[in-house]
């Protein structure tokens, strides 16, 4: 599949900038999420450098046939009905296994939205694990994982020092209009 994946991203005109998490357990935010081919052009490029990524999935498509796609395809299941207890199926998911490179769109949809989700930044100081940029410029057709940022516990100036980066690397969706960082910015 390395080679499927890197002929793939070649020919779409994808330049590949960085390499697999050095770390093995880690969250990797996926920004800007405008559009589901992110998901396959992200899938694509962890594949192409040697990694195995992970997302999390509603454990309702976990049905036969889909099962065995979403599995190969690195999915964890979540039961999303149990709330809170969600975080908890997160984060024992770290402590069970040897490596786990989870990626999270902060976002949390594919609509414009300024508002993110900080599941991410929960899970993370729960779990002890960092946190790396990741992005797929559909302007510049960049794509990578590029650095880490240390945490605090204040979740909300962490996540506009996460905007901040974004801006200032000037990324670019693929739906250019539903990316919006909001919080004076945009």
């Amino acid at each position: 599949m390395r080679y499927i994946s890197k002929f793939l991203l070649w020919i779409t005109g994808w330049k590949v900038i960085s390499g697999v998490v050095p770390v093995p357990k880690c969250i990797v935010l996926g920004v800007p999420h405008t559009s589901l081919w992110d998901f396959v052009v992200s899938w694509l490029f962890y594949k192409s450098v040697g990694g195995n990524p992970n997302i999390l999935v509603n454990k309702k498509f976990f049905f036969w046939p889909m099962r065995y796609l979403l599995n190969y395809m690195g999915a964890i299941p979540v039961d999303t009905l149990k709330g809170a207890s969600s975080l908890k199926q997160i984060i024992n998911e770290f402590k069970t296994r040897e490596v786990l490179h989870l990626a999270i769109a902060p976002e949390g949809t594919r609509k414009p939205t300024a508002k993110w989700k900080g599941g991410f930044h929960a899970i993370s100081r729960l779990a002890k694990i960092p946190v790396y940029f990741a992005v797929f410029d559909w302007g510049r057709k960049e794509i990578g994982v590029i650095g880490t940022i240390e945490l605090t516990k204040d979740m909300e100036a962490d996540m506009l020092r996460i905007k901040q980066w974004y801006k200032t690397r000037g990324v670019v969706g693929k739906h250019p209009e539903k990316f919006i960082l909001g919080d004076g910015l945009d």
